[in-house]
């Protein structure tokens, strides 16, 4: 068991490694290039498509744009934007959060391709309803020759989207910050607990289907931006004098990468720096990996665009803004070199340190938010695997398993299974990311119609 389990977590580290980041960043700038940044001047447009004012009720689709964009960002907004940042600046200091940007950028383009991809070429599902996602425009875009690769995608889902490491990390954050400190002796006892009250909230709105998730997401995802948005400019009030010395540190330290304590790569230190800003803003915004354009897929619109534009500020919320607002609570308060605390207890340790007493317990409430609202978008999309692969009339068995997996990830600690769960969900990036380069040049041809018809509409 012990070879096995190093095997699948060598397997993980690998597939999270250089060959995806090649795949998604170098992919991603080929996609940026290919449109010369076209995406990027129409943000405004973007604001108004998410906004309403495009909004038509007899559009195909089933959500709106705006609850499409919550739906994906309520998956994105996770322990990524708070354990994995922390991961990321403990290891790499300050500069890391420069290069989790440089992928964001990038991202914010992938995710136009995809999400507009999966409006352009949805497909019908065994019941005849409309659907979007890497599956349906690998099919309707390359061909059933290409069906290996949408079955590729939609196996590696099932698994890639079970909530056993985003519950075993709340749970985790419950125990560490709530119960432990409090005297509650922690076991099996109140793990399960903790896994049946979540499987309560989630079978509450996941087996209401795509309409309740995507409603429940539309108000949850606005609120616990803003709270923790609220939060992070308390700390930084507190510690105003020090903010303007590391923003300016976050751009100076990610070239000489002064603070870097990993191993090198490339024959030197920066390399590596570069490679853990890029893998851990790839590993929390998701552009290139296909989930999200499932949710955007859903989407009431016969404009395929709008939908890519909408989905490009996904990378923009979730990782120039809410990754910001942790690297800077934790670089401010200076708990970064002043403990060896890692992951979800160094961002716990800023927040207590700046607001001493109820810091840590605010945080903790952001944390339950952020990962309740990504249990209800990841069985969306694990259902939509299943109704690919096996029908749409069996697509609920999967809301069963899946809340079953709630009960492992609260009460075991299973690297085994959360090394596999993370490994295949990166490989889900193979077919998206290889599907989205093929059928680019048909993106760019559809934007350039778009702004034509944009232009003699205002006309």
């Amino acid at each position: 068991m012990d070879k096995l389990d190093q095997l699948i977590a060598d397997f993980a580290s690998f597939v999270w490694g250089l060959p995806l980041i090649i795949l998604l960043i170098g992919g991603g700038l080929y996609l940026l290039i290919l449109s010369r940044f076209l995406p990027f001047r129409y943000i405004g447009h973007a604001i108004q498509v998410l906004r309403g004012k495009y909004d038509d009720p007899d559009d195909p689709g089933q959500i709106s744009h705006f609850q499409a964009l919550s739906t994906a960002l309520s998956a994105t907004v996770g322990m990524g934007n708070i354990a994995g940042v922390a991961v990321a600046i403990s290891i790499g200091g300050p500069g890391a959060m420069f290069w989790m940007w440089i992928s964001a950028i990038v991202g914010m383009s992938t995710k136009f391709f995809t999400s507009t991809l999966a409006i352009m070429f949805r497909g019908k599902d065994s019941n005849g309803e409309l659907q979007g996602g890497p599956m349906y425009f690998i099919m309707e875009g390359l061909g059933k020759s290409w069906k290996p690769l949408a079955i590729m995608f939609s196996i590696c889902g099932l698994v890639g989207a079970l909530p056993v490491f985003n519950v075993n990390q709340l749970t985790q954050a419950i125990n560490d910050i709530l119960l432990i400190p409090n005297g509650v002796t922690v076991g099996l006892n109140s793990n399960l607990i903790i896994g049946g009250a979540l499987v309560i909230i989630t079978s509450f709105v996941i087996l209401g289907g795509l309409s309740r998730i995507s409603k429940t997401a539309s108000k949850l995802v606005p609120t616990m931006v803003v709270l923790y948005f609220v939060l992070v400019i308390i700390i930084l009030g507190v510690n105003i004098e020090v903010v303007p010395k590391y923003l300016g540190l976050i751009f100076t330290d990610a070239f000489a990468a002064d603070n870097y304590t990993g191993d090198a790569m490339f024959g030197g230190i920066l390399g590596a720096l570069i490679l853990l800003g890029i893998r851990r803003g790839a590993f929390s915004n998701e552009a290139g990996i296909g989930t999200a354009p499932m949710a955007h897929g859903a989407a009431k619109t016969d404009e395929p665009i709008r939908e890519g534009l909408v989905a490009m500020l996904g990378p923009a919320i979730d990782t120039l803004i809410v990754c910001t607002l942790t690297a800077l609570a934790i670089l401010v308060t200076g708990v970064w070199q002043s403990t060896d605390a890692n992951g979800v207890s160094l961002t716990a340790s800023a927040f207590g340190d700046a607001m001493p007493g109820i810091g840590k317990y605010l945080l903790l409430i952001c944390i339950a938010i952020f990962s309740i609202s990504s249990l209800f978008s990841y069985s969306y999309y694990g259902s939509k695997c299943m109704s690919f692969l096996f029908g749409a009339d069996k697509k609920h068995y999967y809301n069963y398993f899946y809340i079953i997996s709630i009960i492992v990830g609260s009460t075991t600690s299973l690297s085994m299974m959360i090394n596999l769960i993370d490994g295949v969900f990166a490989l889900m990036a193979i077919p998206t990311m290889t599907a989205t380069i093929i059928l680019a040049p048909k993106v760019v041809k559809e934007f350039k119609a778009y702004s034509k018809r944009l232009k003699e509409n205002k006309a």
